[in-house]
């Protein structure tokens, strides 16, 4: 019956085998007892004790501390519990449960990736999904990268016009005070201006491609991802109860067995359930990941391409034209009269 439960299409169990020896070590099923034994039993909040003999310690360790009080002494009498107590109690309770089902839990992850670590157990494994995952995690990359050169090339470039600018202004300084080449130097000023004017816009396109591959990279992208690392977490933990599930029902059938096995099962259903979600979730949001991507790269590097061609061409209506296309706002055009190089 719980093959019948694992067996899904697009799933598959992959069993790892190592050179040791795969079957439970004694001291894991120690671990086990002991953890759970802690866990379940937790703190007595009704009275203190001195244990003896650690956590296996029997009922003749166990010394009540009115014993060390003197057999002469009389215990109070017990107050009813006010409000605020019981309302701290049941906190308190709460957080325990909370801390002992946190712990158990990661008890079982850990152990069953030490499992997959060295060869000594099995994984559950979507080669298909885990393939898209591998795919999105190297495309970010690139995706990565090419932000990073873009992001480099916007500074360099703003250099670039922040010394054209600059070259600009000696050239207009020096028209004025060099009559016998007021007209060269004039027409340098007015160059440089124009292909400072035409590079503000240029910067206005390129930051526009970098913002918005920065949105797909560092918010689109890595929202999906942040789903996948809850996907592989539920992985992990619904490989961990199924490993405690189908060795419960290897080993005997008594009593207590019994009821441990009724619990396990119950917790790897909803384990499977929720790897199953997350599993789903995963493939939609993938899905729409690489239609949001083609849609936004189409655009973006038909933006990157047509401003580039226009400034280097030097067609600056062309490139004012392209902004105006993808709705990037402008500077406001100055007053002044068309340079030469305009006509």
């Amino acid at each position: 019956m719980t093959e019948g439960l694992m067996s899904k299409a697009a799933t598959m169990e992959i069993p790892i085998h190592g050179n040791g020896d795969s079957r439970r070590l004694p001291e894991d099923d120690g671990l086990e007892q002991d953890l759970q034994q802690v866990m379940v039993s937790g703190p007595n909040l009704n009275e203190t004790s001195i244990v003896s003999g650690g956590y296996g310690g029997t009922a003749e360790g166990i010394i009540p501390t009115s014993t060390l009080k003197g057999s002469n002494l009389h215990p109070p009498h017990p107050s009813p519990a006010m409000p605020g107590e019981e309302a701290t109690r049941g906190i308190a309770v709460e957080k325990f449960d909370i801390v002992k089902k946190w712990g158990i839990n990661t008890y079982k992850c850990t152990k069953q990736l030490l499992s997959e670590r060295f060869g000594r157990g099995s994984r559950t494994v979507d080669l298909e999904l885990e393939t898209q995952i591998e795919l999105l995690r190297d495309t970010k990359h690139k995706y990565e990268c090419v932000l990073g050169l873009a992001r480099a090339l916007t500074n360099h470039f703003y250099s670039l016009v922040q010394t054209q600018h600059a070259l600009a202004d000696a050239f207009s300084d020096l028209s004025q005070k060099s009559p016998e080449l007021q007209e060269e130097f004039g027409y340098n000023a007015e160059t440089q201006k124009l292909l400072c004017k035409n590079g503000e816009t240029l910067l206005g396109a390129v930051n526009f491609f970098v913002s918005s591959i920065n949105t797909l990279v560092n918010k689109t992208m890595e929202d999906t991802l942040m789903t996948v690392k809850q996907y592989e977490t539920a992985r992990l933990e619904y490989d961990a109860y199924r490993t405690d599930l189908e060795e419960l029902n290897m080993g005997p059938r008594d009593a207590g067995t019994l009821c441990r096995l009724e619990a396990a099962q119950a917790h790897f259903q909803a384990h499977r359930a929720k790897y199953e979600k997350l599993r789903a979730d995963v493939a939609v949001k993938l899905k729409f990941l690489e239609e949001n991507k083609v849609k936004v790269m189409h655009k973006q590097l038909l933006l990157f391409h047509n401003a580039i061609s226009a400034y280097f061409a030097g067609n600056q209506q062309q490139l004012e034209q392209t902004l105006k296309q993808f709705n990037i706002k402008l500077k406001s055009p100055g007053a002044e009269k068309p340079s030469w190089l305009e006509e």
